[in-house]
């Protein structure tokens, strides 16, 4: 339990422990940054807090993220969590290269590393290794073809020239595979909301549904697996970071049998940057 609160809260767009990852596609030129703080509660208790940082350039990006157990779920068992991706941009594609996480609890470490390429998983690692069962559905190597990592869930690019906090940035399905698991995350646009942060932007969301489908490295019959099939209420609230076409979770919302679970922005402070080249034809001016 303790280690998906972690994960959930480190955001990325975690839901429950899965993370969500959007397709990318940059414009030439834009960049941006965002230093996010985030809280976590449960059924309107606090019980986590996790740290944010996304660093987005012409040709390549950064996300880093960092969590903590607190409030009443301290006292149960504690934990913590760091995550980070690095990956370039490409013919308007976001590619991860390297993706890693460390989660620790009082009753157990885990270390993920998975290295990618065009969107391929190239060689993947997880500590403890997942427990063999005969009711798991395999992962195969075509399940790890046309995928991306779990930090990069949280940048989602919308095309086009209007304001990107718009419907069509929950038009889209993703493929996902975390170490572990191989699933799809499927979005439909649900409202408008407007957010304030109380440090940083202050302004509309785009609240999308997120449905889970699990594809591969699961297994069936596991109550948890049901649980988040049959959910038709999960959230996101994305918010824009400044200079790119790209939002961001602001807030995402799971139900769960003990109540709301909620990761919600304290601070979200964006701003856009010059891109290198900008900055060094300034220079020769």
């Amino acid at each position: 339990m303790v280690a998906r609160v972690i994960r959930f809260r480190q955001g990325l767009a975690a839901v429950c422990g899965l993370a969500g990852v959007f397709a990318f596609a940059g414009d030439a030129g834009a960049q941006g940054r965002l230093d996010a703080r985030y809280v976590v509660t449960l059924a309107g208790l606090p019980i986590g807090r996790g740290a944010w940082a996304i660093d987005i350039h012409d040709d390549q990006y950064v996300a880093s993220a960092n969590g903590t157990t607190t409030g009443l779920l301290r006292v149960f068992a504690s934990g913590e969590g760091s995550t980070a991706v690095r990956g370039t941009v490409s013919n308007g594609r976001l590619l991860p290269a390297a993706y890693t996480s460390s989660v620790t609890t009082d009753r157990k470490s885990e270390e993920l590393h998975i290295n990618l390429a065009g969107g391929n998983v190239k060689d993947f690692s997880v500590e403890p290794p997942t427990p063999p069962s005969p009711d798991r559905i395999p992962v195969t190597d075509a399940h790890r073809r046309g995928v991306t990592d779990p930090m990069s869930a949280a940048l989602a690019h919308v095309a086009g020239t209007a304001d990107p906090v718009s419907p069509e940035a929950c038009d889209r399905k993703i493929a996902i595979f975390d170490g572990r698991m191989r699933y799809d995350l499927k979005f439909a646009y649900k409202r408008m909301e407007t957010v304030h942060a109380g440090k940083g932007y202050q302004g509309p969301a785009v609240v999308c549904a997120i449905y889970f489908v699990p594809i591969a490295g699961y297994i069936p019959q596991r109550a948890a697996i049901k649980y988040l099939i049959s959910q038709r209420d999960i959230e996101a609230w994305l918010a824009p970071v400044a200079g790119t076409r790209v939002v961001v979770p602001y807030r995402i919302s799971v139900p769960t049998p003990l109540g709301l679970g909620v990761m919600e922005a304290t601070d979200f402070v964006t701003e856009a940057q010059r891109s290198r080249e900008s900055a060094f034809n300034a220079k020769s001016q």
